[in-house]
């Protein structure tokens, strides 16, 4: 049980490594609104485990070190702590401000700590640390989200557009059917499939996939069986992601040859365009496009033929 819990520091670890700014605006959206994303943003590994060196308390895989730029053009680092473990831990708000306190002191740098708990305690809530001596206190107060706050919420996970959505789904599931493989199983299926309504592209699915089967281990006949059903799943959809992408494709092709042909498109055209989602009136307007005399001729063309598509 030990090394599943040690499994879960990886796939983390990653995914906030390629979904840094969907993290963010996920967990923390009033955060992701002062961050200057124009700026690339930096992890500072190496950094890190400079802060960390002969520390008892220790680095777990997913603590991450990420450089940011304020809106207002100033420099901060975001300290990023995600504590896994599935139990109450005394030294963990202790951890977070030996970890602010150490990055602030070597760099002198502004630190927000955030953390991320998954433990399955509701009342185990950690925000602060504090001591008093003397006259003098010191007080850290960070910023946490509880995962299992997310299970009374799982509609708006299910209808969410950001990769850490499915992530999160993956993760309670993963937590709540230990001993349970053939409910995991069920829960791996739907949310793995669940990616394909998303509106994901291709790339961003075999990603997400990928750190979900890695955090929802099943038994081998049953990671058989999963890798058939998906197997099939996805020959049945590739019809219609191959007809998404050919849409896609056909009209970004006639906004390119009517600015060729007549410089400025209106807005409200571009917009007409778009919104086509017949294919065989793409392919229409396709030919229409190289060949209309002028600009107005299309956008008469274009209403008439919504307007028959609306009546039909």
């Amino acid at each position: 049980m030990s090394k599943q819990r040690d499994d879960y520091d990886n796939p983390w670890k990653e995914a906030i490594a390629v979904y840094f700014k969907s993290f963010i605006a996920f967990f923390f959206p009033d955060i992701y609104e002062q961050i200057d994303w124009k700026i690339p943003y930096e992890f500072l590994d190496n950094e890190l485990r400079q802060v960390m060196r002969d520390d008892e308390l220790g680095q777990r895989e997913a603590d991450k070190l990420v450089k940011v730029w304020l809106t207002n053009g100033q420099e901060t680092w975001v300290l990023i702590h995600l504590e896994v473990q599935s139990q109450y831990q005394s030294t963990f708000a202790e951890r977070m401000y030996v970890y602010n306190s150490r990055i602030f002191g070597i760099y002198r740098k502004k630190v927000a700590s955030l953390a991320i708990l998954s433990d399955s305690e509701k009342s185990w809530r950690p925000q602060e640390y504090s001591y008093d001596i003397w006259g003098t206190r010191v007080l850290l107060r960070f910023s946490m989200v509880k995962l299992l706050d997310y299970q009374e919420d799982w509609q708006t996970l299910e209808a969410s557009i950001n990769p850490f959505a499915p992530i999160v789904m993956a993760y309670l599931k993963t937590q709540a059917t230990g001993g349970k493989p053939q409910e995991r199983l069920e829960w791996k299926l739907s949310i793995v499939k669940s990616l394909f309504e998303r509106g994901y592209n291709r790339s961003e699915i075999r990603e997400l996939f990928r750190l979900i089967d890695w955090m929802m281990t099943l038994p081998g006949d049953l990671e058989s069986g999963f890798s058939q059903e998906i197997k099939r799943f996805e020959e049945e959809n590739q019809m219609r992601y191959d007809t998404t992408f050919e849409r896609l494709a056909r009209r970004e092709d006639i906004i390119e040859i009517l600015e060729i042909r007549f410089t400025e498109l209106p807005s409200e055209l571009v917009k007409a365009i778009n919104l086509v989602q017949d294919s065989e009136l793409l392919r229409m307007l396709h030919r229409q496009a190289v060949t209309i005399e002028s600009l107005s001729d299309f956008q008469q063309l274009i209403s008439q033929s919504q307007s028959e598509e609306n009546n039909d």
